[in-house]
């Protein structure tokens, strides 16, 4: 990673008599931005339905759980138990709630079948993994100990809450406890690593004032842990977090998997190994106006010295150009999708920006990572066709991709019926 110009983003809260300027108020707004998993997200319309009052409802270390009864249920019967996604702050259970029943009826569509189904909440989403783990193991004793049925639990999560309860579980194993679960899914989680765009890292730290919540999202332990490349506000390095290298190394020390349930998992990302439209080197958002003027954000290119980034603001005077080497092309790669540079966009619009946004929506959770294939370092794995390779390659029991990208835990009826499909009897 290369930084070039004028004081780096670390300094910018040390300029001298802007703190009152609008331009340096405006720039500052920009980092109330998160990057929600569309699942938790807040709708950009209402939901179809409000959540309806829990049968019962947990506190649990780290965490809480909603548990709704099947079907003209009174007690737990054939447990589901479903970790919340990755975002800043406390889970909204209720949100979750809606997100499940918005594209396809999940949660109605296994209480129909008489399931309970527990929602797993955190906290802190963007807590450590291994911390918010605590709820999940918590979750499932509480489960066994309730269960009025002799069904195998099955246990899982979307997003960062797949690996969440993927850790929950071998660490049990680990120790010995029977977690009595016959099933573990995934719902479009970064097995292999996550990908938020270097540029879009970057420009978070580059927004003048203390940290703000796009930064503190982006540089969170969950964040750290979770994505492939995480980019260093205060070094400007590109690296795997030694975050994540601590949650590998515990993952590796319990087995890496549970192994005595069945795994399965689903991506958003297509399994054809075709990538979306985003060319590597293009030009994603250009930033005119008031507000960081002249600022431009590209999509990732492979190669060394690949402009990702120039950044410019006015108050406190900042210029940096930012490159990388040696990374494949993420941006446009198949998988599970997130627009995060139309949020960004949209963001900037609303504080007197004039931006010109070239490609809304990239990569966040490559096919190839949400099935545990693949590695991301080299374009030919990052797009691969799934779909030829032998299936034993993956560290899963059986898996399943989109037919076509879509939305990072976006419910489908392919992949939702496919998980219903294979759950225990």
């Amino acid at each position: 990673m290369a930084l070039s110009g004028q004081q780096g983003a670390r300094d910018a809260g040390n300029g001298q008599g802007v703190g009152n300027a609008p331009e340096f108020g405006a720039e500052r707004g920009i980092g109330r931005l998160t990057l929600a998993d569309p699942l938790a997200a807040e709708p950009r319309i209402p939901g179809p339905v409000p959540a309806p009052r829990p049968d019962e409802k947990w506190d649990l270390p780290d965490g809480f759980a909603w548990v709704y009864y099947a079907e003209n249920g009174s007690d737990i019967t054939k447990p589901v138990i479903m970790a919340d996604a990755f975002s800043l702050g406390r889970s909204d259970l209720g949100r979750l709630y809606q997100g499940l029943e918005t594209g396809f009826p999940f949660l109605s569509g296994l209480r129909h079948r008489g399931r309970t189904v527990i929602l797993l909440g955190f906290d802190e989403r963007s807590a450590s993994l291994m911390d918010n783990a605590n709820a999940a193991i918590t979750a499932v004793q509480r489960t066994i100990a309730e269960q009025r049925d002799h069904t195998r639990l099955t246990v899982g999560g979307f997003g960062t809450g797949g690996l969440v309860t993927r850790y929950a579980l071998a660490k049990l194993e680990h120790t010995g406890a029977d977690h009595c679960t016959g099933l573990y899914f995934s719902y479009d989680s970064p097995h292999r690593g996550g990908v938020v765009p270097l540029a879009l890292q970057a420009f978070a730290h580059f927004i003048p004032g203390p940290e703000n919540d796009l930064a503190r999202q982006l540089n969170s332990p969950a964040a750290r842990q979770t994505l492939w490349r995480h980019y260093d506000g205060e070094t400007g390095a590109v690296r795997p977090d030694p975050e994540r290298e601590k949650f590998l190394d515990a993952l590796g020390r319990f087995g890496h998997w549970p192994q005595l349930p069945r795994t399965i998992a689903v991506a958003n990302g297509a399994g054809n190994g075709r990538g979306l439209p985003v060319p590597p080197g293009d030009l994603a958002l250009k930033i005119n106006g008031p507000v960081f003027p002249g600022t431009a954000l590209y999509t990732q290119g492979a190669g060394d010295g690949v402009r990702v980034a120039d950044l410019k603001r006015l108050l406190p005077p900042a210029a940096q150009r930012i490159t990388t080497d040696g990374l494949p092309e993420l941006d446009g790669a198949p998988g599970g999708t997130l627009d995060a540079y139309r949020l960004l966009a949209e963001r900037l619009d609303a504080h007197g920006a004039e931006t010109d946004l070239r490609h809304p929506t990239v990569c966040a959770v490559p096919s190839v990572s949400a099935v545990a294939i693949r590695d991301l370092d080299r374009h030919d794995d990052l797009y691969a066709d799934i779909a030829s390779l032998p299936p034993e390659q993956s560290e899963l029991d059986e898996f399943h991709c989109s037919a076509t990208n879509t939305g990072h835990t976006a419910l489908t009826r392919e992949l939702c019926t496919w998980i219903m499909d294979r759950l225990p009897v």
